[in-house]
């Protein structure tokens, strides 16, 4: 039985969250730049990741992938997730530091478009895990900080711990080019049937990110980082036990 193509339109619609997620990375590019609104530059990332899911999410259920629609991606993902968090960074905090901020927040838009490099030309055996953190998921973090530090700046000074953030920027950048496995939360599927202490987590998640959004997302954000990294230690500390028990039988 032939398969009913989609229409026109429906290969068009991916294309368009896309570009939606395109024009939120270059919004906060230019609120960056206008130095005095960091906080719309951050919340522009957090758009521009909702539309990187719900294009490649629609894209499957309407059955439109394609290969234009795959690079257009990457590249919206490159300025979206790669420069625009570099920019932000940069502008609130690493240009008092000159050459090394620059560079720090060189390195890091270097290291996203390597980590999109080696994602579209990886052949991926397992959809469950990333291998190294995912640009998107770095560029939110990048958001948080600055996003925290922009909301208790009564009670934080960028200028004194600059360094801190140049730091935050290489360690980022390490990350995204790392082998270390990250869950993809992937294999997660909605549709099927929640159970009711799963609702009950949702609605707590929920209710602690009304509270006090930008902190909730970065307590989340660290959470994920270094769970991704303390578990992968983990596996080689365990291989390793396991291989020195075999060498020793």
């Amino acid at each position: 039985m032939e398969t009913k193509k989609p229409a026109k339109g429906f290969y068009i619609l991916p294309n368009l969250f896309t570009s939606a997620g395109l024009f939120a990375g270059f919004y906060a590019i230019m609120q960056a730049r206008l130095g005095n609104n960091f906080e719309a530059a951050c919340l522009a990332i957090y758009v521009a990741m909702v539309m990187d899911i719900i294009d490649g999410r629609l894209a499957r259920l309407t059955n439109t992938q394609s290969e234009f629609g795959s690079e257009y991606d990457s590249l919206a993902d490159m300025v979206s997730f790669g420069v625009a968090p570099a920019m932000v960074m940069y502008e609130f905090a690493l240009m008092d530091l000159k050459r090394f901020g620059f560079l720090a927040a060189f390195l890091y838009v270097a290291c996203a478009a390597l980590r999109l490099a080696r994602f579209n030309v990886a052949k991926v055996s397992d959809k469950k895990f990333f291998t190294g953190v995912p640009s998107p998921g770095a560029a939110a973090m990048v958001a948080s900080v600055v996003w925290v530090c922009s909301d208790y700046s009564e009670y934080i000074n960028v200028k004194n711990i600059n360094i801190l953030f140049a730091i935050l920027m290489v360690l980022l950048a390490l990350a995204m080019v790392s082998n270390i496995k990250y869950r993809s939360f992937k294999d997660f599927e909605f549709k099927d049937k929640m159970p009711f202490v799963g609702l009950i987590v949702v609605v707590l998640i929920m209710s602690i990110i009304y509270l006090d959004p930008p902190l909730s997302f970065l307590l989340i954000g660290t959470i994920y980082f270094i769970g991704g990294a303390v578990t992968y230690l983990i596996r080689i500390l365990r291989r390793r036990s396991a291989l020195k028990a075999t060498l020793e039988e």
